[in-house]
């Protein structure tokens, strides 16, 4: 295997993925590139389970707070963007590790997707997003589902933006978008390192004590500045676990055990896509009990990796 190296850790939300990155870059003088596509939001940090600026001071951190709520970053500005981050840590001497659990953006960079350039079509994404907002948005994935099922297992039915998208290319080009993302592998050296537990009841009550824990840390005062600043609650960035419930509590008085108890299955939900993304894209990832792994074992086993 050539290249010089990047470290990916992965894993579902809320299983310590943040954490060991910080530990590694700490020992092994790296730095993090963000792959996660809430995080890249400003303003929306408690629920996002953003690093905390302590942590952020620890060990730097690419790819967190790019842009506003209210602006929209695409895949291939994301990959162009890691790429840019990584080889610039590889110039300067630095081991750049990819720490996150978004599928699309993990795989986009480590597989070396070739995203299509469909130029977007304004009238077709309104008319979209106007039968998303008009029959909810498990209709309009049903719709995806129809033209290209392996996108649709892909993208979750509540990430409007990523639907819409996907059907865009469908409808414009004639293809599926799921073939278009044709792979050119980067020159990178790549080593996975994914973060689990046992059973998969205990990575839901894991997740579960986290969602608990935002609330008590201020995520419904986080939700309502969100909307005092104007960004509505329609908005792609507000599609992401909690948001949507908690705006609901806000605006439409929601009783907060209920948008809790939302959230929480929501979380679920996502985390059994996550798995299934992995499996479908795994790339030799050594998987690691995230409440046992020793940190100075897993550092003993990453030098012959460094070694080249």
């Amino acid at each position: 295997m050539t290249g010089k190296p990047l470290l990916v850790i992965l894993g579902p939300t809320g299983i310590g993925k943040t954490a060991l990155g910080i530990a590694i870059a700490r020992a092994l003088d790296g730095e993090i590139v963000g792959a996660d596509s809430r995080q890249i939001y400003r303003y929306m940090d408690i629920g996002t389970g953003k690093p905390t600026p302590e942590e952020r001071a620890a060990a730097p951190h690419h790819l967190i707070d790019i842009v506003n709520p209210d602006e929209n970053l695409g895949l291939a500005q994301y990959q162009r963007l890691a790429y840019a981050a990584i080889d610039d840590l590889h110039q300067r001497g630095k081991l750049p590790l990819l720490v996150g659990g978004t599928g699309q953006y993990l795989s986009a960079v480590t597989e070396g997707w070739s995203i299509p350039e469909v130029a977007p079509d304004h009238t077709l994404r309104a008319e979209l997003e106007a039968f998303a907002a008009a029959n909810g948005s498990l209709a309009l994935h049903a719709r995806l589902q129809q033209l290209d099922p392996a996108a649709a297992a892909q993208i979750d039915h509540q990430n409007v933006r990523r639907v819409v998208r996907a059907l865009e290319v469908c409808l414009l080009t004639g293809e599926k978008i799921s073939d278009l993302q044709r792979k050119k592998p980067p020159p990178y050296r790549l080593l996975h390192i994914g973060l689990t537990l046992p059973e998969r009841a205990q990575v839901y009550a894991r997740a579960d004590a986290r969602v608990d824990t935002m609330i008590a840390a201020g995520f419904v005062a986080e939700v309502r500045r969100l909307l005092d600043l104007g960004y509505a609650r329609t908005l792609p960035a507000m599609s992401g676990l909690g948001y949507a419930h908690l705006a609901a509590h806000l605006l439409d008085g929601l009783p907060l055990t209920d948008a809790v108890a939302k959230t929480k299955n929501d979380t679920h939900d996502f985390i059994r896509r996550q798995y299934t993304w992995f499996r479908g894209h795994d790339l030799g990832t050594l998987w690691h009990n995230g409440e046992a792994l020793s940190v100075a074992v897993l550092l003993r086993q990453l030098e012959a990796f460094l070694k080249g």
